[in-house]
C-alpha cells in the first residue's frame, strides 16, 4: 500500500435500489481519508458516484474529479472537488482517470461502470499496465460478471488466469488488503493463444 497514493472509483451515476450500495460507497470514502488516499472519480455529484466523493469531501480528503464537458450540465450537483479535470470525450475520461489512478476499485453501477470495469480490465490483459482492480461485490452485485468471465473461459476465449485481473471482495474493509495481495497479470493470459514462430 506504501506506493498506492490514488484510487479510481469506478461506480453509479446512480444509488440504486439496495441501501447496501449507498452504505458502501460512504464507507470507502470513510476509508480513504483514515489512509491518506487520493480519490479519482469520474465528477458527478449524484448518485454513488456523488456519496463517495461527498464522504471524502466532507472528512477533509483529496478529491480530484474527471468529466466530459457534455456531462457537466447532466450530472447535477457539482461539488467544491480539490481538482476538476474537463476533458473532451468518455475516452479521455477513462485515459485520464487511469493516468492519476495507482489502483481501481469498482462499485456497482450501469453500462458506464461496466465498460469503465470492462476497459481497464482489457488493458491489464494486454500488459498496458499491472495496476491493481478490485470489484466491491456488494451483495453480490457483480457475481453474473464473475459468471460471464467463466463463461468466456469455458468457451475458449481466454485463458483460466483472466481470473486473477481483477479481485472481488464483499466489504469495503477488504479493499485496502485486496489491492495490496493482488496478483500481478502473468504473461500467458495474453500470449497463450498465439503461434510460435
Amino acid at each position: 500500500m506504501q506506493n498506492v497514493r490514488s484510487i479510481c472509483v469506478f461506480c453509479g451515476s446512480r444509488a440504486g435500489t439496495d441501501p447496501a450500495f449507498s452504505d458502501a460507497a460512504a464507507r470507502l470514502g470513510d476509508l480513504l481519508v483514515e489512509r491518506g488516499i487520493r480519490l479519482i472519480y469520474g465528477g458527478g455529484g449524484i448518485g454513488l458516484m456523488g456519496i463517495v466523493a461527498k464522504r471524502v469531501i466532507e472528512r477533509g480528503g483529496e478529491v480530484i474529479g474527471i468529466i466530459p464537458d457534455f456531462l457537466i450540465k447532466m450530472e447535477v450537483g457539482s461539488l467544491p472537488v480539490t481538482e476538476q479535470v474537463v476533458v473532451g470525450s468518455m475516452h479521455e475520461r477513462k485515459a485520464e482517470m487511469f493516468a492519476r489512478a495507482d489502483a481501481f476499485v469498482v462499485l456497482p453501477g450501469g453500462f458506464g461502470t461496466l465498460d469503465e470495469c470492462m476497459e481497464i480490465t482489457t488493458w491489464k490483459q494486454l500488459r498496458q499496465h499491472d495496476k491493481p482492480i478490485v470489484l466491491l461485490d456488494v451483495n453480490g452485485y457483480w457475481a453474473p460478471l464473475a459468471d460471464l468471465m467463466n463463461q468466456i473461459v469455458r468457451g475458449g476465449f481466454a485463458h483460466h488466469k483472466v481470473a486473477d485481473l481483477w479481485v472481488r471482495v464483499d466489504a469495503p474493509e477488504q479493499v485496502f488488503d485486496a489491492i495490496a495481495t493482488a496478483p500481478q497479470s502473468d504473461d500467458e493470459i495474453l500470449t497463450s493463444h498465439l503461434e510460435r514462430i
